[in-house]
């Protein structure tokens, strides 16, 4: 697939107040978006990736690196280069409250140079898919806190870029609405050979949308790979055992030197215990522990993950490892 999005060794420090020192918000960041994905962006806060955010849409100027958009360097041709994007950044704050829901869909056609007759049949249509049609001249200020999102949504789609940056996109949004938006945005990219972006601290969107996501933690991308690798590797290192009886306090110490993260229920009857394996081979030291108890062994079963799982391991460095986008 061809790249429309490239970030090259982005930097970017901020001064401390009253200081003389130096904050490296984003410290040599580097990443590809194909055209066509669904990739998040994500980080826990303060790792870097709103600012990083901003560097794309042309918010913030880095102190070193390179962004192209579409292959139009956004610091040399930022004009050019933001024609590109469409952006929804921190929740629904990009629109204007005092004007009604069809009032804010015309400002933003005209603001991008959609003529008025192919604006009408655009807002018509998302009217209809977002189901705001009946809100049309509703001010926006009296509109619910989902309703205002997918106003926001919408305009982002209006303008009809190839690549749409969402920063929360289903924040403030009830299961149902949430959902919605989900197959919309799926919709969008599928028709219309669209790129999207998504940062979000929701795991569920991410895991349910995304094909690849990047992680950036204290600065530095720490992974870049697809969603159902990560899972599928995350999941063959995890396991839960069945115990027939109860682990020594030997075991147990034994145990905490070798797995650091490992969860013990004890039980007379049935004990349970969880292990994550950084190499597979691991499973013979866990092995080699319960044997020396002769420790009955009930069951083995690979633990259940879900991408939030994931995502919590590599920030706190469970799984440290920066791995490239896998074909």
């Amino acid at each position: 697939m061809e790249t429309i999005i490239e970030v090259k060794h982005l930097k970017k420090a901020y001064k401390k107040r009253k200081s003389k020192e130096y904050v490296h918000a984003v410290n040599d960041v580097s990443f590809q978006v194909k055209k066509g994905e669904i990739v998040g962006l994500l980080g826990p806060n303060g790792a870097g990736k709103t600012t990083t955010i901003k560097m794309i849409c042309g918010l913030l100027i880095p102190d070193s690196g390179e962004i192209y958009v579409n292959g139009v360097d956004n610091q040399k041709k930022r004009l050019e280069a933001l024609k590109h994007i469409s952006a929804v950044l921190e929740g629904n704050r990009n629109l204007y409250w005092r004007l009604t829901v069809r009032e804010n869909l015309n400002y933003f056609a005209g603001n991008r140079g959609v003529s008025k007759k192919e604006a009408a049949e655009r807002i018509e249509d998302l009217l209809e898919k977002f189901n705001l049609k009946e809100k049309e001249n509703e001010l926006v200020n009296r509109l619910s806190r989902g309703m205002q999102q997918k106003l926001a949504i919408m305009v982002a789609m209006l303008a009809d870029s190839e690549i749409i940056l969402l920063d929360e996109p289903t924040l403030g949004l009830d299961v149902e609405t949430g959902y919605e938006v989900r197959e919309l945005l799926r919709d969008f990219v599928s028709n219309y050979n669209r790129t999207i972006i998504i940062s979000s601290h929701d795991m569920d969107v991410i895991q349910d949308l995304c094909d690849r996501t990047v992680i950036i933690n204290e600065g530095k991308v720490v992974t870049n790979d697809k969603i159902e690798n990560l899972l599928q590797l995350f999941q063959v290192r995890a396991y839960t055992i069945t115990l027939g009886g109860l682990l020594s306090d030997e075991q147990q110490r034994q145990l905490l030197q070798k797995f650091p993260q490992f969860e013990y229920t004890p039980d007379t009857v049935e004990s349970t215990l969880k292990v994550n394996l950084l190499r597979s081979e691991e499973i013979y030291d866990l092995f080699d522990v319960l044997k020396k108890e002769n420790t009955p062994v009930e069951a083995i079963d690979r633990a259940t993950v879900n991408f939030e799982n994931v995502f919590m391991k590599i920030v706190k460095g469970e799984f440290n490892h920066a791995m490239g986008p896998s074909s």
